[in-house]
């Protein structure tokens, strides 16, 4: 297995036992495609569920920019829902695992057709 497909494979457990979803794991392989080269990087995989600044890179990076949503409460709340249900107190919150539930939140699952 490369390691992208581990790195997949740890996603879909986090989203299986932390998150309580079923993961698609063709969607889920699209996303993490999608996250690029910052999967490999220590800081860039995960998301700091408290750090504000971390919180608009992931509203207006991927929300915005990527899923095409317009800007508003709702997207503050998606996040804030997306945060508690991985787990507040998970201190790895893992980038792909975060944008897959967006995504799947905003059922823009096509975006990655």
């Amino acid at each position: 297995m490369s390691k992208r497909d581990d790195l997949i494979a740890k996603y879909a457990e986090d989203l299986k036992d932390k998150c309580g979803v079923n993961p698609d794991m063709d969607l889920l392989k699209k996303v993490t495609i999608g996250c690029g080269p910052s999967i490999y990087n220590a800081d860039a995989a995960v998301v700091s569920g408290t750090t504000e600044s971390e919180l608009a890179t992931v509203k207006n990076n991927f929300l915005i920019k990527k899923l095409g949503l317009k800007d508003g409460p709702e997207l503050d709340k998606a996040i804030s829902a997306v945060i508690e249900k991985y787990g507040q107190s998970n201190r790895n919150k893992y980038r792909v695992v975060v944008y897959y539930l967006l995504a799947t939140h905003f059922k823009k699952e096509s975006v990655y057709n």
